[in-house]
């Protein structure tokens, strides 16, 4: 139980895509998880009461020891520009003003859903809750954790709280806003309408457009810029003729708290462009060249609004938030392509950072806290060897149990000899990258590797690209930047001369969605490439997400499912090492 001196917050991203929770005592971060890794249901919504449960036990205290609950969403923020933008648009806009005030109704009786899985009385919570604006929220995910004593900061999503972009500076425990770009204009708008012309209409499949642009030439750019402009006060605006159904909102969730995103082009950007790809139908050249250029407009968007942000805070630190902030091609270019000089991306700049950022606000902004740096996304579920061998023992599963420098040698000789390994270690990452906790590692040298891994398990598009984990004191040789991409939140250039070397994580325009390796935050995972590199000379291993077709692996029995059932040759779980029979 926790001491009645101790502050306890307790973050809350809720009745929104990625849905999730994290929990702070006395400022600094306990647990963070999404409530995905725990449902097994991909971006769930809702209430994360599994989350929340999570995060009183890891921080090993009760209910009665919260002194704070931080929800990332404010109903009340901009709401006269709601009620403005709403009456405007009442012709068309019937069911979703329903929408918007059936899901603000959530949003204002979350006491009585912390009520019911407490089994509390309703009011011993609503005395307790805050409610946080979302992108206020995303700025502080990203400044009071960068370690930064003053930084200019930025967040860009879809829309949250009525806000699609705001812009900010930060100074010790404190963030001002500057300016912001009110719905609908907004370049997650933009994207996620390009996204779904291309025929990839799911919740999130944003990633896949970036990982198919340097397959095209940006040949359609100045069509794009007639549906979006970069004006003249450093902001930016849509033309709204060439998007559709937007004011009844842009996401709407079903009965299974499954975020539906509604079709958001127009008929006139068919008119333009053609007729929409559908899902089954192959992709040409012409979509690989219409995705190179929604990715270069994009990049041009971003660092306009950036030189403007630089030049209104004369600022070098850049911290960025939201989910624009995911798009790891365009953050990498930021330090060549802007006079920013150190970025920070956290490890969950999407909507799940909602509960680490609102937690954060609060203790900082709002009750005057230090802040202090989060140096670690490793801040979920964790079990020991003990838990691990009772499931194998109990699913008739031969292992063998392995420590230290036998395992990391059994590890790497499997993965040389072409083998794809299922590594489970340590705590769960928050966010959407697997970072070396729960991965699926391969050899970055061989030729085959992305072929080998999407037969045998991903399944995935060919197009994408798999990431490669550098040891962190060995950037510098083989990419073209030397900075510390710890959360795999950038694309870097790889030097021309080691592509060759490493061409299983060598995208087809020559770069890497890079994750330096650090050996006091991650000693296992660096322990394990730091082997390989003794035996290759290549310190780098291909890594992807330990799933296929669902969310990161969270529990052993997950990871020895996912095994099972493809055609992985090893599975480590902990000290535990099964090899497929």
């Amino acid at each position: 139980m926790g001491n009645e001196a101790d502050l306890i917050i307790l973050g809350v991203n809720a009745y929104h895509a990625d849905a999730s929770a994290a929990i702070f005592k006395n400022g600094e971060l306990i647990a963070a998880i999404e409530e995905e890794r725990l449902t097994r249901v991909k971006h769930t919504a809702g209430f994360p009461g599994k989350a929340i449960e999570f995060c009183l036990k890891e921080a090993g205290v009760s209910w009665e020891d919260i002194t704070h609950i931080a929800v990332g969403r404010d109903p009340k923020a901009k709401f006269y520009s709601k009620v403005k933008y709403a009456l405007t648009h009442l012709s068309t806009n019937i069911s979703g003003i329903k929408d918007r005030f059936s899901n603000r109704s959530k949003i204002n009786s979350i006491a009585q859903d912390f009520a019911h899985l407490s089994r509390k009385d309703k009011s011993f919570f609503e005395k307790k809750i805050k409610n946080l604006e979302h992108h206020r929220s995303h700025l502080a995910s990203a400044f009071f954790a960068s370690g930064y004593d003053e930084a200019a900061c930025i967040s860009i999503d879809g829309s949250g709280d009525f806000t699609t972009t705001m812009l900010g500076m930060g100074k010790n425990n404190k963030i001002q806003v500057l300016s912001s770009v009110d719905f609908p204009h907004s370049l997650g708008i933009f994207y996620t309408a390009c996204t779904q012309w291309l025929g990839f209409p799911h919740y999130g499949d944003e990633y896949k457009v970036m990982g198919m642009a340097p397959y095209g030439e940006p040949t359609f750019v100045p069509q794009l810029r007639k549906m979006i402009q970069a004006t003249d006060d450093g902001l930016f605006k849509l033309d709204m003729s060439y998007f559709k159904r937007v004011e009844q909102g842009i996401i709407t969730y079903n009965e299974e708290n499954l975020p539906q995103v509604a079709t958001l082009y127009s008929g006139k950007m068919v008119e333009e462009f053609g007729a929409a790809r559908k899902a089954e139908e192959p992709l040409t050249q012409l979509h690989k060249d219409f995705a190179a250029s929604v990715q270069e407009i994009t990049e041009e968007i971003i660092f306009h609004l950036l030189h403007h942000l630089h030049k209104i805070t004369n600022c070098d630190t850049l911290c960025i938030a939201g989910g624009v902030a995911q798009n790891s091609v365009a953050n990498g270019k930021i330090i060549s392509h802007t006079p920013f000089k150190e970025v920070y991306v956290p490890s969950a700049g999407h909507d799940a950072g909602i509960s680490i950022g609102a937690a954060l606000y609060l203790q900082h902004q709002m009750l005057g806290l230090p802040a202090s740096k989060i140096s670690s996304p490793y801040t979920g579920s964790k079990f020991s060897n003990e838990e691990i061998e009772n499931l194998l023992k109990s699913e008739s599963i031969h292992y063998t149990k392995m420590e230290g420098e036998a395992l990391y040698d059994v590890v790497s000789d499997c993965i040389i000899a072409g083998g794809v390994v299922g590594w489970f270690t340590g705590r769960a990452e928050f966010g959407p990258r697997a970072l070396g906790g729960r991965s699926i590692l391969a050899d970055p040298r061989r030729a085959d590797a992305k072929d080998i891994l999407n037969l045998k398990i991903k399944r995935r598009e060919s197009f994408r690209p798999f990431a490669p984990s550098i040891l962190e004191e060995y950037t510098a040789d083989y990419f073209t930047m030397d900075a510390a991409v710890p959360f795999m939140e950038k694309v870097y250039p790889i030097k021309e001369e080691k592509r060759a070397l490493i061409p299983a994580v060598t995208h087809v325009n020559g770069t890497g969605r890079l994750q330096t390796v650090n050996k006091e935050v991650s000693p296992r995972y660096h322990a394990l490439i730091s082997s390989f590199h003794q035996k290759t000379g290549v310190p780098i291993l291909l890594n992807t997400s330990f799933n296929e077709n669902e969310p990161i692996v969270n529990a052993p029995i997950e990871a020895l499912n996912c095994f099972l059932r493809t055609n992985m040759d090893m599975l480590v779980l902990e000290n535990c090492v099964i090899k497929r029979q």
